[in-house]
């Protein structure tokens, strides 16, 4: 195999850009940000590689990874995905994109946070038996990506932010963007940078702060709780692949080995160095494997990891041709936690 001067220049732009940034730790922060929903992967697919694909992933899944890869859409896409989280929380995410012009893609995704009933309870009633309510946290993304060149593309995402809980509420609007660049004979070698969660502070407001005291004449008087302003979980996510394929006797390819590898830098928690592997069999059935690496991951939970997920994760796709111009897809991504219960993510897909 034969690299190209094009090829070895951006391998070792990579690593560079990769050891400078791991020089710092990004955990002293930690606690500090809020609207961490954010930093949540809903999709099955990139879930599968722990997020390693920020240089490789096309589709309407690179909204969350990096919002550049949307220009790989050729037509238009529907995707859709389930995921049971922690605590019987539920995640469903939607998303469509529909290819604009010649090198243009508009997207639009939805992500919400399902947490059920929780029993309400007060100073006076600690046991509750006053009713429930029901947090709703949702992140609309509206997403548009440009093919510059054959090797370059890039886009941004504008986010709007909205949680709600028990007569409080907050809302707020963050940014992402993304550049890809590709190279090589067939594009196998790929880079891609991404900012996301850039945005202003927000805060929780509404009259579930307020209380009631009585005053020193007997009076009831009500008084306003401000809660403090928090930042939004900002993040650099710097990645690389390289797609290895593999042909058959008659030189059709039918084998595709993609190995990823991305740095994460975070802002209000520790930085990660996230690798991923995809082999896929003529586009139709792929696996993939996934480690997402970070300071104190092989301790106990507690005693030096800060995660729950124990860093492994794995998936599968499936791609069913319906028709020369139809494709359905199906997904799977298994992400083991401990001590919370591992988290299975479904997704399905149609692209037209």
């Amino acid at each position: 195999m034969k690299f190209s001067i094009q090829t070895i220049s951006f391998l070792c732009l990579f690593a560079l850009i990769s050891l400078s940034f791991g020089q710092e730790e990004g955990d002293s922060r930690t606690g500090e940000a809020g609207a961490s929903e954010l930093l949540i992967n809903p999709w099955a697919q990139s879930s599968g590689m722990a997020g390693a694909n920020t240089a490789s992933v096309r589709g309407l899944e690179s909204v969350f990874l990096n919002v550049a890869g949307l220009t790989g859409i050729e037509g238009t896409e529907l995707t859709f995905s389930h995921a049971s989280w922690f605590a019987d929380i539920s995640i469903n995410a939607f998303g469509f994109a529909q290819k604009v012009g010649d090198s243009g893609v508009m997207g639009l995704s939805v992500m919400s946070l399902d947490f059920g009933d929780i029993e309400r309870t007060t100073y006076d009633n600690p046991d509750g038996g006053i009713g429930t309510f029901s947090p709703q946290f949702m992140n609309i993304a509206l997403s548009y990506a440009k093919k510059f060149t054959y090797s370059m593309s890039a886009g941004f995402t504008i986010k709007m932010i909205s949680e709600s809980a028990a007569e409080l509420s907050a809302n707020g609007l963050a940014l992402d963007a993304g550049v890809h660049y590709q190279t090589g004979e067939n594009g196998q070698a790929k880079f891609g940078i991404t900012l996301k969660n850039i945005g202003p502070r927000m805060s929780f407001e509404g009259d579930g702060d307020d209380i009631t005291l009585t005053g020193p004449n007997g009076s009831d008087m009500t008084v306003e709780l401000r809660s403090a302003a928090f930042e939004l979980p900002s993040l650099l996510n710097i990645g690389g692949s390289y797609d290895f394929f593999f042909k058959n006797v008659s030189g059709e390819q039918i084998v595709r080995l993609t190995c990823s590898e991305t740095f994460v830098s975070n802002s209000f928690s520790k930085d990660q160095f996230l690798t991923g592997l995809e082999l896929s069999w003529k586009e139709m059935v792929s696996l993939r494997g996934g480690y997402s690496y970070e300071s104190g991951i092989f301790e106990d939970f507690d005693s030096g990891r800060s995660s729950v997920f124990t860093g492994m994760s794995g998936g599968i796709s499936v791609e069913l041709p319906l028709s020369d111009d139809t494709t359905f897809g199906f997904d799977y991504s298994y992400r083991p936690a401990d001590p919370l219960q591992s988290v299975h993510t479904f997704g399905a897909r149609i692209i037209l």
